[in-house]
């Protein structure tokens, strides 16, 4: 199936057919468009149905924005990312209920489909794999254990894992660094930042060796620099590497250029639903705003719209996970790790980028 359907649909189109029955089942393979209104819907709308020859087909949501229609008020297309979001959702909290990780065999007949099937819905709507996200919870527990002082060895029982010597072997993935390196506050972890100047003050830029651990910015560079040192009191920070300042260049040229994207390698640290949510956050496409309970149904976790909240506001790196495109239901812009200003800068360049590019 192509990315859209430039004309209109035939008798024989199944799509059409599926529109016609209001077929929820098609939910999430396609969407469609109505020229005359300019709205675009997901199969079962309740909506009056359109003439054919009115009718456009698409692949994805955003291909239908980029189309310039916009959401039906009455179905909402762009809430269904993903069509197993409901189940996704019930295979995260068996593993998160489980003392050990299952195995994907089982979590497959828990959720009705093929181990293949589910590996791959499950990554679309989460980002992670199934075992991924395991190793993410349990890297979260680990961490709360020592972060609570807890031996190591407890916390690492604690967190599922079924030996100790299985853990340090991982370690290195686990926490980024060794436990008691990461008890320590990062101590022996080279982390390369640079500070420099762009169209909203100051920006940091900050990488361990698995990628960018920080994004920050700011009005006094000096407290962005003070932050990272709270953030890794124990680590050797390292500065004044001409080489890595051109990532400082690279992320101000962003600004400029929104739409390009930007593509940077991440050391993202942080619980599985704050991974769930940041991997979220990076599929929202410049120009675009969605809200926090739309983040939440987006995440499978329609009642955790506070916790989406928080972690937006957890997010280390600004911009690559672009948590200002989060805003309140009624469209209105909320609090901003790095201030409301910025946010509001921010989606008024990408919206006025979008519409050169549309030009």
């Amino acid at each position: 199936m192509t990315a859209s359907t430039s004309s209109p649909p035939t008798a024989a189109d199944p799509r059409w057919a599926a529109v016609q029955a209001r077929d929820g089942t098609a939910d999430g393979h396609f969407w469609y468009a109505v020229t005359t209104t300019g709205v675009f819907c997901r199969p079962s709308c309740p909506s009056r149905r359109p003439r054919p020859e009115h009718v456009r087909f698409f692949d994805s949501a955003a291909a239908a924005r980029e189309a310039g229609f916009r959401p039906c008020l009455r179905c909402h297309p762009d809430t269904l990312a993903d069509p197993h979001v409901a189940l996704i959702a019930t295979v995260c909290r068996a593993i998160q209920a489980a003392e050990t990780p299952p195995s994907l065999q089982a979590l497959s007949v828990l959720a009705g489909l093929s181990a293949g099937h589910l590996q791959r819905v499950f990554k679309a709507a989460t980002g992670l794999s199934p075992r991924a996200y395991a190793a993410a919870l349990r890297a979260g527990r680990v961490r709360a254990g020592l972060a609570a002082g807890a031996p190591v060895t407890h916390a690492v029982l604690d967190a599922g894992f079924g030996s100790t010597g299985r853990f340090y072997a991982r370690s290195a993935q686990v926490l980024g660094m060794a436990p008691a390196a990461w008890r320590a506050g990062g101590a022996g972890e080279d982390i390369r930042f640079a500070v420099g100047a762009c169209e909203l003050g100051a920006l940091l830029v900050a990488a361990s060796p698995r990628g960018i651990c920080a994004l920050s910015l700011g009005d006094d560079p000096d407290a962005l620099v003070r932050a990272l040192q709270d953030r890794f009191p124990r680590a050797c920070l390292v500065g004044d590497d001409p080489a890595f300042a051109t990532w400082v260049s690279r992320v101000a040229g962003y600004l400029q250029a929104p739409r390009d994207g930007l593509e940077l390698p991440l050391d993202l640290r942080g619980t599985a639903f704050q991974l769930r949510v940041w991997h979220a956050l990076q599929g929202i496409p410049p120009g675009v705003t969605i809200s926090y309970a739309e983040l939440a149904r987006r995440v499978g976790a329609p009642r955790a719209v506070r916790a989406v909240a928080g972690a937006c506001a957890a997010n280390p790196v600004a911009l690559a996970v672009p948590c200002h495109r989060v805003v309140r239901s009624d469209g209105s812009l909320s609090g901003y790790r790095w201030g409301v200003e910025r946010k509001a800068a921010l989606l008024t360049r990408e919206a006025e980028r979008g519409g050169r590019d549309d030009a």
